[in-house]
């Protein structure tokens, strides 16, 4: 009996199994990082787009962007309704609160003005901005915005978001021989990308009071 299980282990494929237990992670992943904005889910995405390609499975990269879509739209979807019950508490909720946190004023009055000037398309935008997501979610939660409505617009933005990211990692992954390889660059690079706008805005907020300072 155990040489037939054995025998048995041995016939999986390493692709099978690395599927078996990446898709799975990779949904629990975007999931946490959707309701735990600290999380690096765009990494997580082109880490895992990075192995897809080096993957013989014809099908891989469209599971990842698949799956990756999915789950950041379940996990939207879940902050939003959270976010939502803390709206109509008197006492609030430690989630709204926790997610308000990440925002800053002046972020969440310029997500309301898009939001007033584009709906929900603003969503899609705030996806690939970022730290942009959060203001937008906070400026519909703000608006009464039904979470039927919020969904509409969440759809689209988690496709589009999914897309980007795993560009990011088959770029990765063309350029360089080994995964581990490709995916330390796309890590750099979402690295990058996320960082580097946060700097550049804390520069000119740093800038402006300056000017005003000496005005």
């Amino acid at each position: 009996m155990l040489d037939e299980v054995g025998e048995l282990a041995r016939s999986v494929p390493p692709e099978s199994t690395q599927q078996a237990v990446g898709y799975p992670s990779l949904f629990l992943l975007v999931v946490f990082g959707a309701l735990v904005p600290v999380v690096p889910t765009g990494a997580v995405v082109s880490s895992a787009a990075v192995v897809a390609v080096h993957q013989s499975t014809p099908f891989s990269l469209l599971f990842v962007f698949l799956v990756a879509a999915f789950a950041a739209f379940v996990g939207d979807l879940c902050l939003y309704w959270l976010g939502r019950g803390g709206v109509r508490s008197l006492s609030g909720s430690s989630w709204l609160t926790r997610i308000h946190d990440h925002a800053a004023p002046e972020r969440i009055a310029q997500a309301e003005a898009r939001l007033d000037q584009h709906g929900v398309a603003v969503l899609v935008l705030s996806r690939l901005i970022p730290a942009g997501r959060i203001p937008v979610m906070l400026a519909c939660l703000l608006s009464g915005m039904p979470l039927r409505k919020f969904a509409r617009g969440a759809g689209p933005a988690a496709l589009a978001w999914a897309a980007t990211y795993q560009l990011i990692g088959i770029l990765g992954g063309s350029l360089f021989a080994e995964p581990w390889q490709g995916v330390a660059a796309a890590v750099l690079l979402t690295f990058v990308i996320s960082v580097v706008p946060a700097v550049w805005r804390r520069v000119r907020t740093r800038d402006d009071a300056e000017h005003e300072a000496a005005g």
